[in-house]
């Protein structure tokens, strides 16, 4: 992951971008009116599209095709983001620059929501076991001197969005978050979240169903991104990487997949579609399994925003894509 950008540089920004901010209420002309809506994450702007429907304009920070981990506001989002009416994100650690962006915003203009601020959420050593290993490994490493990996560590799994349930409550924080800024649209801000819920719900009962049909209960995949999602469903996660992608396994640990692995006769690793998978292609080679892609749905590529796929169809395919490395019937 990049390095953030020293503090002295936003500051730089602060005078710029709050001179151009309106008050609470004011809209862009050139989003006709609409309220502008800023989203850290594919999953939350689609959330806030479905709900906001015709009265608002959603804007995703990160760019199609870049991996949402490994992402960091520019100037030009700052300056965007400081005219936004609403500014929705992940929370849970995910965004290490959020501090940095709130400091230049104008609160009596931009409404800020951290989506999982009341949801229960999951330690890191619970969702991914590598994790405390990746951080001893580090600190002996810097205790002695050597290089600091460019690691991401995260005390909780902010990877909510990939458990139907959980994504409702994230979903149910942006329907709130937009009748309170926006009262007058309020029964159509309900409605439409009432729709995204029962999808929600549907899609819930679609991966109880497939996983219920598994011979195997255990699943390797190329980083720790589905903890919620073995959570839920009492499946294990067996991750090659922690909940960073950029976070590369020990030989030690490895060692401990691949075992793993053979003991649990698994016939498929899941890799992604955002980053690389050498390590995990590793993993696959040593043990015989054959690939099948496991989404996390930080974002979407260009060819599958071209093709309209979406949070529910990459949802589906992902369960589907389960099911058949669990050996479901």
């Amino acid at each position: 992951m990049r390095k953030c950008r020293p503090v002295w540089i936003l500051s730089v920004f602060t005078g710029l971008l709050l001179a151009g901010c309106g008050g609470a209420g004011e809209t862009d002309s050139a989003s006709g009116g609409k309220m502008e809506v800023y989203a850290s994450l594919y999953p939350l702007a689609f959330f806030a599209e479905q709900i906001g429907g015709e009265h608002i304009q959603v804007h995703n920070l990160v760019p199609t095709g870049v991996e949402p981990h490994h992402y960091e506001p520019t100037a030009k989002d700052l300056a965007s983001l400081s005219e936004s009416d609403l500014f929705i994100y992940n929370g849970a650690g995910f965004e290490a620059w959020i501090e940095k962006t709130k400091s230049v915003l104008n609160e009596d203009r931009t409404r800020v929501v951290d989506t999982t601020e009341s949801i229960d959420l999951l330690s890191a050593s619970e969702t991914s076991p590598a994790q405390e290993e990746h951080e001893e490994r580090e600190h002996h490493d810097e205790s002695e001197g050597e290089h600091e990996h460019d690691h991401s560590h995260y005390d909780k799994d902010p990877h909510v969005w990939l458990d139907p349930v959980r994504a409702k409550k994230q979903a149910s924080v942006i329907r709130d978050a937009l009748i309170e800024k926006d009262p007058k649209h309020k029964e159509d801000y309900q409605a439409n979240y009432k729709d995204l819920a029962a999808k929600l719900d549907d899609l819930d009962q679609t991966f109880a169903e497939n996983v219920k049909q598994g011979e195997t209960d255990t699943f390797i995949v190329s980083h720790a991104a589905f903890g919620y999602l073995a959570d839920r469903y009492g499946l294990k996660q067996v991750p090659v990487s922690g909940l960073s992608p950029s976070d590369e396994p020990s030989a030690k640990e490895l060692k401990k997949i691949v075992k793993v692995a053979r003991e649990n006769d698994i016939q498929y690793i899941f890799f992604e579609t955002l980053v690389s998978g050498k390590v995990a292609d590793t993993v696959k080679k040593e043990v015989g399994a054959r690939p099948l892609t496991l989404n996390p749905l930080g974002g979407l590529t260009r060819k599958q925003e071209a093709e309209g796929e979406n949070y529910f169809s990459i949802m589906k395919q992902n369960a589907e894509n389960l099911a058949k490395g669990l050996e479901a019937e």
